[in-house]
């Protein structure tokens, strides 16, 4: 028996992996994050699975699901948003499952921020720009540690994913303004790839007031960074036809090589 965190992605269906989606398909138990995973992924699950939304319930409560399934013999599929590994509070879960000796498997998923990049159609990582992305958190009900605190991460320069942090986007703002400037772009994404999707794009000049016109207050994406409109960016290495590499040498092929099937 194995409990499956899985990562559901941002909110589209489609937008989970194969193995994330075949899981549901076959696991006897499902436990899944009611408020941020769409009900049609579990449109999937076999006619008898026992499904559970989870939005309601503290960890002790779930865990024993978890353990009961463990004694029946039973795997679970415990369904997550995004990818479990960023702000998916599987951290303690796992703690308990090894306590109890019950194995588990952790199954990736898209990323909120991945979503809102493809949505934008921008690249986080622009040479020339900057090659670092940060994803972070405001500190508001659960603190930060110091040396993670927005002024010291703005430092960098690096693109900035904000999660949890919309309702304070003007103290994000104050942060940020004397290391990115007020004309660094920025681009508020809510709810992305959900049908009720969406964004608003500005600067750190006006943007707290473009968020609060559209009367965004939760479930969004703070990005941050040149990148999301560059002065300009540099081609990169990968494609330089003046720069060799193992998979493109100095010396040209005379054809581009064929893949076999």
């Amino acid at each position: 028996m194995t409990v499956y965190f899985i990562g559901a992605g941002p909110g589209d269906p489609e937008l989970i992996t194969v193995k994330g989606l075949n899981l549901i398909k076959q696991c006897p138990v499902i436990l899944y994050a009611g408020s941020l995973v769409p009900e049609e992924i579990l449109s999937a699950a076999r006619n008898d699975a026992e499904i559970t939304d989870t939005a309601s319930l503290a960890l002790p409560e779930f865990v024993e699901m978890m353990r009961a399934a463990h004694e029946q013999g039973k795997d679970v599929a415990r369904v997550h948003s995004g990818d479990p590994s960023i702000y998916g509070a599987i951290g303690e879960q796992m703690r308990k499952l090894d306590e109890l000796g019950i194995d588990y498997e952790v199954v990736p998923g898209v990323t909120a921020a991945s979503a809102s990049a493809a949505w934008l159609k921008k690249e986080f990582t622009l040479s020339g720009v900057t090659q670092t992305v940060i994803y972070t958190r405001y500190g508001a009900k659960t603190p930060m540690p110091e040396k993670e605190n927005l002024a010291s991460l703005a430092q960098h320069g690096a693109t900035l994913a904000i999660h949890l942090g919309v309702s304070h986007i003007h103290k994000i703002v104050d942060e940020l303004l004397p290391f990115y400037g007020e004309n660094c772009p920025v681009a508020v994404c809510y709810r992305t790839s959900w049908p009720d999707q969406d964004k608003v794009s500005g600067t750190l000049g006006d943007i707290v007031e473009k968020v609060r016109a559209k009367k965004i207050t939760r479930t969004a994406l703070i990005l941050v960074g040149h990148v999301l409109d560059p002065e300009a960016f540099n081609d990169s290495f990968l494609y330089d036809e003046d720069k060799a590499h193992i998979y493109r040498p100095k010396v040209k092929p005379s054809a581009p090589r064929k893949v076999k099937r």
